[in-house]
């Protein structure tokens, strides 16, 4: 099982963090050690002064596919999700600066929940999902998937040109405009169409 991520696939989100909108998708992948244990908190690593959340509408491959085709890139998943793709932002502005890869800041231990899973087929459009991040009990993102700069089903067929998609791997679609720090204590709380699929505390 691998993790692929999109990055900048919202313009807000590359607008608040000045970067330059991409051409084409951004890809990078985490680790399956990334995956945060199910009802386990997460523990803000000891190299890092600023962990950064970031929500994301989450995909399950279901079957091996490459080279696939936009139009048939349905037929690879069944069920979506919402997740965070922790972020160690300070790492990673260091490594970005020297033209480094960000694997330490966006690959480490437990930097990759994976929420509770939904049928696809409970949603009439995929692509006019709303979803959002409640930190403490206040709204801190709060997206749609309308906003993608490349929706679920090109991410697919694009990813798949690189990389052979395999049963269990998960893609994170991008995180809308919203990110920021996290503290010990915080609460957090992940929804998609009001539908409560991750609880999360900080320590």
């Amino acid at each position: 099982m691998k993790i692929i991520c999109i990055g900048r696939n919202y313009t807000a989100h590359i607008a608040e963090l000045k970067n330059e909108r991409p051409e084409e998708p951004i890809i990078f992948i985490k680790p399956d050690s990334a995956v945060l244990p199910k009802q386990q908190d997460f523990y803000i690593p000891e190299f890092s002064d600023d962990i950064h959340y970031e929500v994301e509408v989450l995909v399950k491959i279901k079957k091996v596919g490459k080279h696939i085709s936009e139009e048939f890139a349905p037929s690879y998943y069944d069920e979506i999700g919402l997740g965070i793709d922790f972020t160690a932002r300070d790492l990673q502005s260091k490594l970005k600066e020297k033209g480094l890869p960000w694997e330490k800041a966006k690959g480490f231990d437990g930097a990759a929940v994976i929420g509770e899973w939904l049928s696809k087929t409970q949603f009439k459009n995929l692509n006019d999902l709303n979803f959002k991040l409640v930190k403490n009990d206040k709204v801190v993102q709060d997206g749609n998937t309308s906003l993608m700069l490349w929706k679920i089903d090109e991410i697919i067929a694009y990813v798949s040109t690189f990389f052979m998609l395999k049963k269990g791997d998960v893609i994170f679609t991008g995180t809308p405009a919203g990110v920021g720090k996290i503290s010990p204590n915080d609460y957090l709380s992940g929804s998609l169409e009001n539908i409560e699929l991750f609880t999360l505390k900080i320590r």
